[in-house]
Parts: structure tokens; sequence; C-alpha cells
């Protein structure tokens, strides 16, 4: 595999989309092993496709474009607005706000991330906000998005991992709630030293709480429902899928009465393209993941992590820190696909939950598309700003602080992850 492994690296250095990169190297290896058939690559392809329990990711990802079509993100911002524009940090608390209230919706940091920037980057640096500021909290707002239900990270790693898609969504709530406090609180910290005022001087009244609360009420319903049915068995994970298509036509049709045909058009243009660009990286993962598989491969690193320490705790950071690494080069789905296989082995050994391993895993994995070299999210936001990624890494080092004590509480104490599965679906034993 070291010879696949660097091939993927040089074909990434080449510029080659990560999907082909992963594909061309899988089949190098078959290449390396003529004992093996030729025939198995096109067979791995296919049964991927198969694979009853990723019909999530696609349903998730038109559910998802087709709430964004309805108008509730002007909603929702207009209810974050309301409970922290008075906050000191003004519209950077208000982005953070908007960016947890949207996670049940678009499921994608990168998307909520470019979205929000072009609804707040400007009012942000037109309000005093430096253009370096204004794109770390933009950037780093959209953590929360992809660990609140329903995250299509979640979906891969449980498809891949064979993990409760259920626990690992009830998972995320907490600490989803806990990253935006660790951001509201360095926002508030760093605004109070630069000076910059809160977005609305006056408290909102009750009446006008209660009509933002009813316009974003149908979005806040989202990730609640999706775990209710999960919870009492109405759906499974794939046939809630189904659901939160049909709930998101409803909300848009019914509700807000702004999904015309138009909007109908471009949302399916739009998962189109999602879910070609996911199906397609997932399928070729498949010939990589064999060649991992049969050189066993978490066997062997498993073993050599096991050298260095055999305390869970220590095997998790340094599993964090070696995803972190990961991520400045690879995008965050694609090392939860080639990674899960590899690590999950390795801390079940050890006695980790696997709904724990994942959130921090998910997490870890996420953070990658907010730092510099290759950083997804962080280009988008800094593309729309035009905002120098030397200026953006300077400014965006508080935000990037908060995030790790967050993770690293996360590692230590796992009861905050358990929580919320073990009190919704019971303990896991």
């Amino acid at each position: 595999m070291l010879i696949v492994t660097l091939a993927f690296a040089a074909l990434l250095l080449l510029g080659m989309p990560v999907a082909f990169a992963i594909g061309i190297s899988g089949v190098l290896f078959f290449v390396q092993h003529p004992e093996l058939p030729a025939t198995i690559p096109i067979q791995l392809t296919v049964t991927q496709t198969q694979n009853f329990a990723l019909l999530a990711v696609p349903l998730f990802i038109l559910a998802g474009n087709f709430m964004n079509s309805t108008g509730i993100t002007e909603r929702l911002l207009a209810l974050a607005s309301a409970l922290t524009g008075r906050m000191r940090g003004g519209l950077a608390q208000v982005s953070i706000t908007l960016a947890t209230m949207m996670g049940g919706v678009s499921g994608s940091c990168i998307a909520d991330a470019a979205m929000q920037t072009r609804m707040l980057g400007q009012a942000m640096q037109d309000r005093g906000f430096s253009r370096g500021y204004t794109a770390g909290v933009l950037s780093f707002g959209s953590l929360m998005t992809p660990i609140i239900p329903p995250g299509i990270g979640f979906i891969l790693y449980g498809t891949v991992g064979q993990v409760s898609i259920g626990r690992l969504f009830a998972a995320g709530i907490v600490p989803a709630l806990m990253l935006w406090a660790a951001l509201a609180l360095t926002i508030a910290i760093t605004a109070r030293r630069r000076g910059y005022q809160p977005e609305r001087q006056a408290r909102p009244t009750s009446r006008e709480l209660g009509r933002v609360a009813w316009g974003g009420l149908w979005a806040i319903l989202f990730p609640v429902i999706l775990l209710l049915g999960l919870r009492i068995g109405v759906f499974t994970p794939s046939e809630i899928g189904a659901f939160a298509v049909v709930y998101a036509v409803a909300v848009g049709a019914l509700a807000y009465r702004q999904l015309n045909r138009a909007k109908v058009a471009a949302a399916l243009e739009g998962s189109l393209v999602d879910i070609g660009a996911v199906m397609f990286l997932l399928v070729l993962s498949a010939i990589f993941g064999y060649g991992i598989v049969y050189d066993r491969v978490p066997e062997t690193i498993s073993a050599a992590v096991l050298q260095i320490s055999g305390n869970a705790q220590v095997v998790l950071l340094l599993i964090v820190l070696l995803v972190l690494l990961a991520g400045c080069f690879v995008d965050g789905a694609v090392l939860i696909i080639m990674l899960t296989p590899i690590f999950l082995p390795l801390v079940r050994e050890l006695g980790v939950d696997p709904v724990h391993f994942g959130l921090v895993f998910i997490v870890a994995a996420t953070i990658g598309n907010f730092t510099p070299p290759v950083g997804a999210a962080m280009y988008a936001v800094c593309s729309i700003l035009r905002c120098p990624i030397g200026e953006y890494t300077r400014e965006s080092l508080p935000f990037l602080l908060a995030v790790a004590l967050v993770t690293a509480l996360l590692v230590f104490v796992p009861a905050v992850v358990l929580f919320m599965p073990d009190l919704i679906f019971g303990k896991d034993f």
C-alpha cells in the first residue's frame, strides 16, 4: 500500500480531482497484485452503488437543497438577530447562531460558509469588522453544520463502520451547542478588545420574538422530527431521508409558499451535481479500501499505535492530531471514508464507544475545511471576501484555539457525547 499511498498523494499534488486520485491509485494496487482478478475493481464499484444504507445520502442532499429554496435562511437570520443581536460582537454573534440553526437544513459546512458570507460578509465589514476577522467568523461558524442532524458525515461514517446512524445523529447535538458557546465566548472577548459593537441596542419585543420564532420553527423542528422518527421506529435511516424530502417540499409549498417550479428545478439541478460528486467519490473509494483490507493495514497501524500507548484517551488524541494534519490536505468526506476502516477497529479494541469516536473523528476531519493550505470552506469564504489567506489565518487563531479546546474536552469526557444518545435510544451495552 505504500506505493498506492504515494501515488494518491502525488496525484493530489498535481491537482487531480480527489475521486479520480482515489480510483486511479486504487487500481494501481491491482496492477501490483496480478494474482487478483482484474474484474474486482469493476465489481467493487458496482457493489458500492447497491449499498441500501447510502440511499440516505442523496435524499438528505435533495432535502437540504429544497429547504434552502424555501426562504428559510432569511427567517432563521431574523430569529438569530433577535436572539443574539444585542450581544457584544453584533453580526458575528448573529452569524454563528444562524450557522447553528442552519445545521439541520444545509448539512454542509462549505455550502453554509459560502451562503453566510454572501449574506453577511459585506455587512460585517461595513460595520467595522476587519476582513480577516469576518472571514474567520464566517468560516469557523459553519463547523457546527455537519454535526447537527442530518449531517452527511455521520451517514458516511455509520455506513462504513456499521455504527448506529440514529445514535450518531443524537450525539452531535450537545457538542454542536458547546462549539457554538465556545465561539460565542471567543467573539465576545475579541469584540470587546477590538471595540466591535452589538448589532441592535434595544431588546426585541415579545411580539417580534414570537413572529421570528414562528418563521424559523419549521427548520428548528427538522432535526427534532428526524430523531423522534428514528427513536420510535417509524423510519430507518434510509427511509427518513425520503421523509426529509417530503417534509422540505411540504414546508416550501404549504407553510412558506415559496417553492415554485423554478426553485424546484434549481434545487434538483444543484442536487444532481452534489449527489454525483459524493457518490462518485464513494464508489471509487471502494477500490482503494479493498487494498487497505487486503494488506491488513488496520492491524499494522493498530500494532504500531499500541506500542506507543495502550491508553484509550492518548490514542484518541494521537488520532485527532493525525486527522487534523491530514485534513490540511484532504477533504473531510474523503478522510471519513478512507480512515474509518483503519481507526475504528483500533479504538474498539481499546474499549472506546464507536459513537464517541465517530463524533470526535468527524469534528477533527471537518476542522480541516477551515485550515490552510487546502481548506475548502476557507477558500470559499476568502474568495468571496477577497481576503488573503495569510490575513485569514492570523485572524482565525482565536477561533481555532476555542475549537481545539472543545475537541479536547470531547476526547476526555465521553459522557458529553454519549449523554443524548443514551437519553434518547438507551445505553448501548
